[in-house]
């Protein structure tokens, strides 16, 4: 019961109910409709960009009748594609409920239900394929590389992914030769709203940490910091649903909470986060965003490194049609990776395709400060930590090692490759997801 209600609640609306999809049969040529159901992935491409350029054009016809026709190819039940398909039509419609309101009886509310994981099943979730693990393990060398011969270490961690990265790293430190050193991490307390979710606490997170690191005789410290003095701009750092994310204040009061100290070695360890930062520059400083703030404020800080992982793909363009056709040739990946050892009907499977299912939502439904998923390329990224002032860390040969191996512990289809400053993980020789490391460097350009 649990399993049918879970792939119920991810199930996508009911088109063939909306007033959208009513008779378009006649607008559609029968070679069109002879296709339907045996589309091929360039196939289903080209309909989205159909579909998207008749919404840029406000020409609400014509996305109902190309609406139709992916209708007719989705399945949340079906093939990479077919699966892919109902998370995009989705997004349109959402999308065509605000450009076309009157065509429509969807409100342009998200719809996907999401739900908050236990620190177990976050777990399970974060070993099913190496999206995340593969930039925890080249983070972990970098930074384990990194502290040699310190006693003191402090970790400012950024990320999406509730501290998983860290048991590995807490593990490692104990068989340090050397003896292992204190450890302290903090993280910020405001986050932005997007899965993975979890059903506890960062206090509680925290405290799970400090007894695997008591358990490992590792000598720990964990401080959630938090700034809510100010109103400012919160609304247009993240979607209209994370009024709760104060991210630019607590930039703003960074320093003075982060209790620095002369003796630890500083490290920023940032997963999956830098994407949740506008870059837009609209009402700030000539040629500067959120996102390039925050890279001058922590080279600043000057850390021993700093980590940057996140996924390679670019998906920041205005323009509808440059998102889709990146967003559909990037997102593939993961549902096609699902699909080499998940059967069609999995409840973890449907569950992570859900949680790519609100990316592409964001992605490809909103504009403006709405739209938070504003992801840049690892090239990019690179130009932007450069421009800020870092030099780039090449990962050691151990490094590269270790995340082999980590890998061998998946399908065949995921590889390794390196690619200027970074590590890129790789599934069929396709990029999926960097790992850069950087120390502060001279004056900015």
């Amino acid at each position: 019961m649990k399993t049918e209600l879970r792939a119920n609640a991810t199930t996508p609306i009911p088109l063939q109910n909306s007033r959208l999809f009513n008779n378009p049969e006649s607008s559609l040529s029968g070679a069109l409709k002879g296709c339907l159901g045996s589309l091929d992935g360039a196939c289903i491409e080209k309909l989205l960009l159909h579909c998207a350029s008749a919404l840029e054009n406000n020409d609400g016809t014509l996305a109902q009748q190309v609406m139709w026709v992916l209708n007719n190819v989705a399945s949340l039940a079906g093939d990479p594609n077919q699966r892919l398909t109902s998370w995009f039509l989705r997004a349109l419609i959402s999308r065509a409920s605000k450009v076309c309101p009157t065509a429509t009886n969807f409100d342009g509310s998200s719809t996907i239900q999401r739900r908050q994981m236990s620190v177990t099943e976050l777990a399970g979730y974060v070993d099913l394929i190496p999206w995340h693990r593969f930039g925890f393990c080249a983070s972990n060398g970098a930074i384990f590389k990194a502290i040699e011969g310190y006693q003191k270490v402090h970790i400012l961690d950024f990320s999406i992914t509730h501290c998983m990265q860290w048991p590995t790293l807490i593990d490692a430190l104990a068989k340090r030769p050397e003896g292992p050193p204190s450890l302290r991490i903090t993280v910020p307390s405001c986050r932005p709203p997007v899965p993975p979710l979890l059903n506890v606490s960062t206090e509680e997170v925290g405290l799970r940490l400090g007894n695997f690191a008591k358990f490992r005789d590792v000598p720990f410290e964990f401080k959630v910091i938090d700034d809510r003095c100010s109103s400012s701009t919160s609304t247009e750092i993240m979607c209209k649903e994370s009024s709760g994310f104060h991210f630019e204040s607590l930039l703003n009061h960074l320093t003075p909470l982060l209790d620095l100290r002369d003796d630890e070695a500083l490290v920023i360890n940032c997963q999956n986060w830098l994407r949740y930062l506008s870059d837009e520059q609209k009402g700030r400083v000539q040629d500067s965003s959120l996102r390039d703030d925050f890279l001058r404020t922590i080279k600043g800080l000057n850390p021993c490194l700093i980590v940057v992982v996140d996924e390679d793909s670019d998906l920041s363009a205005l323009s509808l049609t440059s998102r889709i056709t990146s967003c559909f040739n990037y997102l593939w990946i993961p549902f096609d990776a699902l699909e080499t050892f998940l059967p069609k009907d999995s409840c973890q499977r449907i569950e992570y395709e859900s949680d790519i299912g609100h990316k592409i939502e964001n992605i490809i439904s909103y504009d403006g400060f709405q739209r938070i998923e504003r992801l840049e390329s690892g090239i990019k990224l690179s130009q932007r930590m450069k421009n800020a002032g870092c030099l780039s860390v090449q990962f050691c040969e151990e490094t590269v090692r270790e995340v082999k191996s980590l890998l061998d512990e998946h399908a065949s289809g995921w590889g390794m490759k390196r690619e200027e400053d970074m590590l890129v993980l790789t599934w069929k020789g396709h990029n999926s997801v960097f790992a850069t490391a950087w120390v502060p460097g001279g004056l900015e350009d």
